[in-house]
């Protein structure tokens, strides 16, 4: 365990703080831990009865291309991951479901990032029209969920939560079926 000496703010932002803290490491070494400090988020595998996945299709500043992810989003400070997920399933796709089954909770980058995903089974969609924010270019692409996976395995999908979601519910749809 490390012992917190001091910490800083670099960097307040609207979606992440920096934070600069000062610890002494098991051997009494000193270093600093940059922290990016982030509310949480949600994310959510839509999954229609026929057996595709809803995924978005969005350019990535961070990493300079187009990324085929699951449908995601900040929570808002203090947001209950139940009350954040259907929102934000509406926005970025246009669906609502009527089912909703919890997955996961999971830390993406613990290294440097406080932010924990909550990870949903979106069911019993309907279909109804985008909210996307000011900012937001998103393209719908409905795929089979085998083929979804399949596209891990090319880097097409090379996100961690979309990789994550995928897989556990392939892995969750195999225990129902038996």
């Amino acid at each position: 365990m490390e012992q917190l000496i001091k910490s800083e703010y670099a960097y307040q932002g609207r979606v992440v703080n920096l934070r600069l803290d000062t610890v002494r490491v098991g051997n009494g070494a000193v270093t600093v831990r940059e922290i990016a400090e982030h509310h949480g988020a949600v994310a959510m595998i839509p999954l229609d009865d026929t057996g595709n996945v809803t995924l978005v299709k969005q350019w990535r500043a961070a990493t300079g291309r187009v990324m085929l992810e699951i449908p995601a989003g900040t929570l808002e400070p203090n947001e209950n991951p139940e009350e954040g997920a259907p929102r934000e399933l509406k926005e970025e796709t246009g669906l609502t479901a009527a089912r909703w089954d919890f997955i996961v909770r999971f830390f993406p980058s613990p290294g440097i990032l406080t932010e924990e995903m909550f990870l949903y089974l979106a069911r019993d969609l309907s279909q109804g029209a985008q909210e996307l924010m000011g900012d937001e270019d998103i393209e719908v692409v409905k795929l089979p969920l085998d083929d979804a996976i399949a596209r891990i395995g090319t880097s097409e999908i090379a996100d961690a939560k979309t990789i994550v979601g995928l897989l556990l519910t392939r892995e969750k749809l195999r225990t129902i079926k038996t």
